[in-house]
C-alpha cells in the first residue's frame, strides 16, 4: 500500500527507469551489433512505450494526490492498453500462415510522407511482410510478445502507483 507522496514519486520514477531501459535496449538492438531495423508496427510500439514513459515522468514530477493521481493512473493505463493492442496485433501478424502474410510494403518514413494520416495508419495495421518476420526471440517468444508483457506490467505499475489514496 502506498502511504506517502514520496513512495508515489519513487514508483513513478521506477516506471520512467524501466521505460528508459526498454527503449535503450530497443535502440541497442537497432544500432548495435544486432542491426534489427524496426518494422512499422515496432515503431508504433516504441511510440506507445515513449508515451507511457512521459506519463510516468509527469506523474513523478508532480507526485499528484486525489483526482489528479487517478487521472495519471487512467491515462497511463490507456496508453499501456493501446501499446498492448499494437503488440498483440503484431504477434497476430507474426503467427499468420505463410500464404496469408501480406506483401512487404513501403517503409514507415515513406508512408508518413506520401499518404494521408488515416491511410498510413490503415496500411500499417493491415501489416506488411516485414512485420511477419521474427528475427529476435527470448525463451521462444518474439520481441512484440515481450513488449506486450512489459505494457501489462507497466500499466499495472502506473495504476498501482497512482490510484490509491495517500494518507495525510
Amino acid at each position: 500500500m502506498i502511504v506517502a507522496k514520496s513512495q508515489r514519486r519513487w514508483l513513478n520514477l521506477a516506471g520512467v527507469a524501466l521505460v528508459a531501459a526498454l527503449m535503450g535496449y530497443a535502440f541497442y538492438a537497432q544500432y548495435g551489433p544486432l542491426r534489427l531495423e524496426p518494422c512499422p508496427l515496432c515503431s508504433f510500439q516504441r511510440g506507445a512505450m515513449i508515451a507511457l514513459g512521459v506519463v510516468f515522468a509527469l506523474a513523478a514530477l508532480s507526485a499528484p494526490r486525489g483526482v489528479s493521481a487517478r487521472i495519471f493512473a487512467v491515462l497511463g493505463a490507456l496508453v499501456a492498453a493501446i501499446g498492448l493492442g499494437i503488440s498483440s496485433w503484431h504477434v497476430h501478424i507474426q503467427n499468420l500462415p505463410p500464404e496469408k502474410v501480406p506483401a512487404c510494403g513501403p517503409g514507415l518514413d515513406y508512408m508518413m510522407s506520401a499518404f494521408p494520416f488515416q491511410e498510413m495508419i490503415q496500411m500499417v495495421f493491415t501489416g506488411s511482410g516485414e512485420c511477419h518476420d521474427i528475427n529476435w526471440s527470448f525463451l521462444g517468444l518474439s520481441m512484440p510478445f515481450w513488449t506486450g508483457v512489459w505494457f501489462v506490467a507497466l500499466g499495472a505499475l502506473i495504476v498501482a502507483a497512482n490510484w490509491t489514496r495517500l494518507t495525510r
